[in-house]
């Protein structure tokens, strides 16, 4: 039976994340080809964390920059290790190569955290955004390292996908593109129809840049709608909201700051338009996904909307500016004909990109032609190999020198 290991930057959340929603998909996906599944992070458990034990996951705790991760990887002897976020690849990738050489090396991108780090820079600098500036990125060099050190990296975004092709050059041979993986025979039925909904919404962990800046910027729009739409409220729900973000919440204009959702499909559901001003960030977004599942429309900006819908139109409104954000947020709420040609819009985008038998199909192929020529994949990708001879010694002498200052406090 193939082992799968992986390593995670957190346990698993679900309910408060895309990135949660995605990384538990890849774990069912596993475990859907009869594989052994286990699941290992240095990070510390959370309440909202996944029963993993309830998908026939195992997990482990394990530590960064200590010796004991040898011993666990030797004992494991996975066949195929995929790393959560490039972050965890340089802390363990080498401690796999030297004591699981011949398993196959996944990295789980979620997003390319350069891409959205260089955007926040420019959104923050108030200067537009351009793909040479990701070229001078230190995070660039540190993730597409960690990605051509690794025998195949699971991209998200189409977008990111062309970006690391032509931009970084990467081989496609190192790279799959893997959207968010959907049932489509248990889509949510019996939804409520257009009258039968109200209000606005979005949501997004508080903890995400993007989310919160998105929050902020909804403020500033907010007061337009509700000008033309007295009755309307906008209801923002989101894991771990901190204390300014409560502080935002206002019964008298509407701005209403939920928090925490137990269920966010329920509440998606419920509502008449999604409101998502992204003004920077990477990847695909959970919450546009929930929102073509329960088809409810969406507007957002052309970041947002990244990666999501290529030549198709979009599940709503991508604005191009503020006040078409504005315009058609008051018009998706009370059109009902644009409503709908919305939420036609959604179903087509999911059944056209989201497929999950489609995707796992593109997956398991993948895997299964690399881990059937490793060792010649392996030479074919010449700057991997260079990299893990000099590059990752720093990481890995970094580590062990951590690991030795831990030791001698303890003595």
């Amino acid at each position: 039976m193939i082992k799968v290991l992986v390593i995670g930057y957190v346990w698993p959340e679900p309910n408060s994340s895309a990135a949660g929603v995605h990384m538990l998909s890849l774990l069912q996906f596993y475990k859907s080809q009869g594989w052994q599944v286990e699941f290992a992070s240095p990070a510390q458990t959370t309440d909202h964390m996944v029963d993993l034990n309830e998908y026939g996951v195992s997990s482990q705790q394990i530590a960064l920059n200590c010796s004991s991760f040898d011993e666990y990887i030797q004992q494991l002897a996975p066949d195929i290790v995929m790393f959560d976020r490039f972050m965890m690849e340089e802390q363990f990738g080498w401690r796999v190569d030297k004591y699981a050489p011949n398993a196959m090396k996944i990295l789980d991108t979620e997003d390319l955290q350069c891409l959205r780090g260089v955007r926040h820079e420019a959104v923050k600098a108030n200067v537009d955004f351009d793909t040479s500036k990701l070229l001078d990125s230190e995070l660039a060099k540190r993730e597409i390292a960690a990605i051509l050190r690794c025998d195949l990296s699971l991209i998200v975004s189409d977008f990111e996908l062309e970006l690391l092709r032509n931009t970084f050059n990467i081989s496609e041979d190192l790279l799959v593109h893997l959207p968010f993986l959907v049932d489509l025979s248990k889509l949510p039925s019996n939804l409520p129809r257009f009258e039968e909904r109200q209000h606005f919404m979005t949501i997004g962990n508080f903890r995400h840049a993007p989310n919160w800046d998105s929050v902020l910027y909804l403020q500033k729009l907010w007061p337009a709608i509700k000008k033309r739409l007295p009755d309307a409220e906008l209801h923002i729900y989101g894991s771990y909201p901190p204390k300014k973000a409560t502080a935002l919440n206002n019964p008298k204009t509407g701005f209403l700051v939920k928090g925490w959702a137990e269920d966010a499909i329920e509440v998606m559901k419920q509502s008449k338009v999604c409101l998502s001003p992204i003004r920077f960030g990477a990847g695909i977004k959970g919450k546009f996904l929930e929102a073509m599942l329960t088809q409810t429309p969406c507007v957002t900006t052309p970041i947002g909307a990244e990666g999501m819908h290529g030549d198709l139109p979009w599940h709503g409104c991508v604005a191009q500016n503020d006040q078409e954000f504005i315009e058609s947020a008051v018009a998706l709420y009370t059109d009902e004909t644009q409503f709908q040609n919305a939420q036609s819009n959604g179903l087509a985008l999911l059944q056209a990109r989201h497929d999950k038998v489609h995707l796992s199909t593109r997956l398991l192929n993948k895997i299964t032609a690399i881990r059937s020529t490793l060792a010649r994949h392996r030479t074919q990708n010449f700057y991997g190999q260079m990299l893990k001879h000099h590059t990752l010694r720093s990481t890995q002498y970094m580590s062990q020198w951590i690991e030795e200052k831990n030791a001698n406090k303890m003595r």
